[in-house]
């Protein structure tokens, strides 16, 4: 879920009675078909699974931790707040949840049909994924200590005792969540190892020089590296197509003058089933060295198989592995967004997954698999023209999905029968529509016999929790009522869809918001609003950050340029490499738009956006420098050599299919770099960090501001403490969105 959906304003806490300690139950060891640790020379003989060093990442030690339930009365009194990422214990009837109330995202619970909700952990360090264990006894969940993109994976019983970590103690080290095993024995948990902490001989530049067609080890690069020329392949009844991107005249490049490596050497993914009771040892699942993602998305019930999701942005795939011998039976091409790509049936002869494989876009496909997970074949079962599966679960008996289904931005929730059989292994039954009462669905899971929980958000809601039995979904009671949302007087506005053509006919979309108090025709100050990824899609939710620029006089403008989600996979693919100079035209193309169309007033125009977002806002005022008044930029790249010589290595590997690669693709990636044409910069600029981030480090807001200074632009930089890529503490929130909104009305003169 977008962070700007989760904002904190506040309310009063509730308190509830602890539960009693759960009790012991057979660990991981005691299942009889529990997989067993495999040896380096069994790993998969993939190169891309394969650890070439014959190592994984030391495998965690649970470190326990002191209690932290409480306090019981809020220090910061919320008006209101969001709740999001639910997970249900077996029966149904009780939720753990983030929740912001306390001014921090952080890990509650309480019951659906009751509003004595309990903390569970009352450290400051932000929550980001929660997941109750199928037998009930524990919660396990992932922090951020100190805000930053470092994470840490715990566990705590549900009434608070038993807290301790499970993976990531080591500051340098990352880990997170992935499935718990079916009887809740253990659950699975990917490390990041440690990134290496200087290149070559320990001068910080890399020992020796690297092939174009290889990573930084010198191992070789998949065969299709080299598609990155921003062509739209069409795989569907699109018609348009995007060239290569031409761009301005590109400057020769002194290579030499590059100070800081292209690249970080790093360690590699390493998942693991984990104990929490730390009866016995963690059981290596699988390994890759040079990885960008890594995650257990489902075990079998016997233990037998692994599905893993692996792979580069815009590259994911679905990994079918038999633990026994660490043989890679099937690979399936996945699409980006959730990581929850499937689920094994029951009796695991199928497999259920949310693919785009051969397709624009990701539908239900069925792979039906023998005794030993070998595949024999796969259909598609579930699909919905020119709209996205873009979540998928199962009730807790395996055999109800429910889908939803991205159309145009909003989502559709549909409940499924399967019927997972030897004679039937890819049927499905019809599909019956749930109704919902707010635009979006951010995640949705199963809570006992019969019953969904979703978290929804939406243009005139703070995220909140639904129950979903068979009627009509029912906010639970901790959740903000609508009328929360904003103070009194101030009601949210619903945006409005504009459709316009780029330059070289691709379609493009996105949503406007129109400041109350003007008649219809009237000219006003309006913001591009650029939002991150690329591979992220404009969402009719409500944002706090419009809502205050709104309430300034500010029209809003929010689109989707080429490399945004929920078009297709070809509009997702049409800014690769080159691609993103026509994708720089299309900022300029919609704020034509919304002049046209808006209306916004063609002298008054601002551009602001928050990490890819950051980067066009940087972008778009040296390439566009007459169309824009100011600009706000928000953890964005300057330049993109010293983002990858920066960045945690494993988003090195996932986002140099995106960008380009910082070896071979080095003249590429200096002329997409705002940084290159500094000199072009004309109007005032406000630069906005988490001092934490480690995605986008904050180096690269501030060699921009130095810059423009050193040119007589002026230019700020406001970094915000205890923060990382994402905004996560109420006091920072609100003290960014002020700022941003100072600015813009500052330099628009609203």
């Amino acid at each position: 879920m977008a962070a700007d959906a989760r904002d904190q304003v506040t309310d009063e806490l509730s308190t509830g009675a602890s539960h009693g300690a759960a009790p012991a139950r057979p660990s991981v060891a005691a299942h009889p078909r529990a997989p067993s640790v495999a040896p380096a020379a069994a790993q998969s003989p993939d190169s891309r699974s394969a650890d070439v060093h014959g190592s994984a990442a030391a495998a965690p030690a649970p470190v326990p931790l002191p209690e932290a339930g409480g306090p019981r009365d809020a220090v910061t009194r919320l008006h209101a707040h969001g709740c999001w990422y639910p997970s249900a214990n077996t029966d149904g009837t009780q939720v753990a949840f983030i929740c912001d109330r306390g001014g921090v995202p952080q890990l509650w619970a309480g019951p659906v049909d009751g509003d004595e909700v309990r903390l569970l952990d009352s450290s400051p360090d932000p929550v980001k994924e929660v997941s109750w264990s199928p037998d009930g006894h524990w919660i396990a969940y992932t922090t951020a200590p100190g805000g930053g993109e470092h994470t840490r994976v715990l566990c705590v019983r549900p009434d608070g005792t038993g807290r301790r970590i499970l993976a990531g103690a080591d500051p340098a080290s990352s880990a997170y969540l992935g499935r718990w095993a079916h009887d809740g024995s253990a659950v699975a948990v990917t490390v990041a190892a440690p990134p290496a902490r200087t290149y070559g001989d320990g001068t910080g530049q890399l020992a020796q020089p690297v092939p174009a067609d290889s990573h930084p080890d010198g191992t070789r690069l998949p065969a299709d590296w080299a598609e990155r020329d921003g062509r739209a392949t069409l795989l569907g009844a699109a018609t348009y197509d995007v060239g290569p991107g031409t761009g301005p005249d590109v400057t020769p490049i002194d290579l030499t003058a590059v100070a800081a490596p292209a690249v970080r050497s790093g360690g590699g993914l390493s998942a693991y089933l984990i104990d929490p009771d730390g009866l016995a040892s963690p059981v290596l699942l699988a390994t890759e060295t040079h990885a960008a993602t890594l995650r257990v998305c489902d075990l079998s019930r016997d233990g037998a198989l692994v599905l893993l999701r692996r792979g580069p942005r815009g590259r994911r795939e679905a990994v079918l592995r038999r633990t026994a011998d660490a043989a890679t039976t099937c690979t399936v091409p996945v699409a980006d967004g959730d990581p929850w790509i499937g689920r094994f049936s029951p009796d695991a002869r199928t497999l259920w997954l949310r693919s785009n494989a051969d397709r624009e876009y990701a539908a239900l496909f069925a792979v039906a698999l023998d005794a030993d997970g070998e595949p024999r074949g796969r259909s598609v079962v579930a699909e919905r023209e020119g709209s996205d599966l873009e979540l998928l679960a199962f009730a807790q008996d395996g055999r109800t999905a429910a889908l939803v289904w991205n159309v145009l931005g909003a989502s559709r929730l549909e409940s499924v029968e399967t019927f997972p059989t030897r004679q039937a292994p890819d049927r499905t039954g019809a599909a019956a529509p749930i109704a919902l009462p707010h635009e979006v669905v951010t995640r949705i899971t199963a809570a006992g016999p019969g019953r969904l929980v979703l978290a929804l958000s939406g243009s005139q809601r703070r995220p909140g929790v639904w129950a979903h039995d068979g009627a009509s979904p029912l906010r639970t009671p901790w959740s903000s009522r609508d009328e929360d949302a904003v103070p009194p007087g101030r009601p949210p506005v619903r945006p409005v869809p504009l459709r316009l053509t780029a330059r070289d006919g691709l379609p493009l979309s996105g949503w406007y918001y129109r400041a109350p108090g003007r008649a219809p025709g009237e000219p006003a100050p309006c913001v591009i609003h650029l939002h991150g990824g690329p591979e992220e899609q404009e969402r009719p939710v409500f944002n706090p950050l419009y809502h205050e620029l709104i309430g300034r006089g500010l029209d809003v403008f929010a689109p989707d340029v080429r490399g945004s989600s929920g078009h297709g996979r070809s509009f997702v693919d049409a800014d690769l490499g080159a691609g993103r100079f026509a994708a720089l035209d299309d900022v300029a193309d919609c704020a034509a738009h919304a002049v046209t169309a808006g209306p916004a007033d063609p002298t008054r125009l601002a551009v602001m956006g928050r990490s890819y977002g950051g980067y066009l806002t940087f972008a778009s005022l040296v390439w566009h420098p007459d169309l824009f008044r100011t600009g706000v930029a928000v953890c964005g790249m300057s330049d993109l050599l010293t983002f990858f010589a920066g960045t945690e290595p494993w988003l090195a590997e996932s986002a140099a299919h995106k960008y380009g690669h910082p070896e071979r693709d080095r003249e590429l990636l200096h002329a997409l770099s705002p940084m290159s044409r500094i000199d072009a910069l004309r109007v005032p600029l406000l630069a906005i960090h988490g001092e934490h981030d480690t995605n986008v480090p904050p180096g690269e807001s501030e060699q921009f501001v130095r810059a423009a200074r050193e040119r007589g632009v002026p230019a700020e930089v406001l970094t915000l403490r205890d923060e990382g890529h994402d905004f996560l503490r109420a006091d920072n929130r609100r003290l960014f969105r002020r700022a941003a909104a100072d600015w813009m009305e500052r330099y628009l003169h609203v």
